[in-house]
């Protein structure tokens, strides 16, 4: 089971605690291939966020499964065969989150020359 992530100073918070679990480094980078295309294995997962570790991206899913956010199937074959899916929560959390994803990615250009003027300023 994946490590358990709850905040000990404000323990009923929903925010926070579900911040804690996908402000990881990894998790919102496998929503996001997730909605892209789904159902995707382990290595096709790997493949696209190859920046991450293997012990790290399984860390990642284990903690997104835990919380009814990832599914993962494993199929009796030799090799095994193991996929992982968007449950229905974790498609309605990507919805809220979509607008935040078309953000970034409309913005980012723009940001980082704001941050690149803004370092040359500081310097």
């Amino acid at each position: 089971m994946a490590k358990h992530t709850s905040n000990a100073i404000y323990p009923e918070c929903p925010i926070r605690n579900v911040l804690a679990r996908i402000s990881d480094k990894w998790s919102m980078l496998i929503l996001r291939e997730l909605m892209l295309k789904s159902p995707l294995r382990f290595s096709e997962l790997q493949h696209a966020i190859s920046d991450a570790t293997p012990k790290m991206l399984s860390l990642s899913l284990k903690a997104l499964e835990e919380d009814g956010i990832v599914d993962r199937k494993a199929y009796p074959e030799v090799p095994p065969r193991v996929e992982y899916r968007l449950t229905p929560r974790g498609e309605e959390m990507l919805k809220a989150m979509k607008p935040l994803i078309d953000w970034a990615a409309n913005n980012m250009e723009d940001i980082l020359r704001d941050r690149t003027v803004s370092a040359t300023q500081h310097t």
